[in-house]
């Protein structure tokens, strides 16, 4: 009898296996934040200073599923080309979202802390892309006061969007997570 080495007998991944319903998830994540950006820009409120952007309420989304990052991720990137925004606020504005869905990830254990990550993300690095991405500075201010400025109104939006409307969604989709996401606690 032939003795097997060990490489024959286990499948080497290079890729981590990823399964279909989290593909899926993902996908239609990034699909509803499109859409949900483009309604936020029909009435004016998805760019520039105040940014009350319907699609932010999704970051909290983490919460309950991993595959929101990357649907979050390539959802914001869609939303930000799809809209015409400048190759710095795609870039970087993406990336904030990126980095607001990691730490809803990582704070998943406390369930208020869900929209801090994306509300101190979108609120550090969004004002930097306005002054320096489109070069929105305020007559009579100088850059860290604008800075300041842009600081207070995008995370005015934010705790709007991310705090309150996604605080809302996480309450609702909690009583259904088990079926949303495959979850049965």
């Amino acid at each position: 009898m032939k003795k097997q080495s060990y490489s024959e007998t286990v499948p080497v991944r290079i890729v981590p296996s990823i399964s279909l319903t989290t593909m899926v998830q993902a996908a239609m994540i990034a699909a509803i934040y499109v859409v949900l950006t483009f309604i936020a820009n029909a009435f004016g409120l998805a760019n520039y200073a105040v940014q009350v952007r319907f699609s932010e309420a999704l970051t909290i989304l983490p919460f309950f599923t991993p595959a929101a990052i990357p649907g979050l991720f390539i959802g914001c990137l869609l939303s930000n080309i799809l809209t015409g925004c400048a190759l710095p606020d795609i870039i970087f504005g993406s990336l904030a979202t990126l980095i607001g869905a990691l730490g809803t990830y990582a704070l998943r254990r406390w369930k208020w802390c869900a929209p801090v990550c994306p509300i101190l993300a979108n609120t550090i690095i969004v004002p930097l892309v306005l002054i320096y991405g489109y070069g929105l500075l305020i007559e009579g201010m100088s850059v860290l006061q604008c800075y300041g400025y842009y600081c207070l109104t995008v995370g005015a939006g934010e705790v709007i969007s991310c705090g309150v409307l996604g605080m809302i969604l996480l309450f609702s989709l909690q009583k259904y997570q088990h079926i949303l996401f495959n979850k049965n606690n």
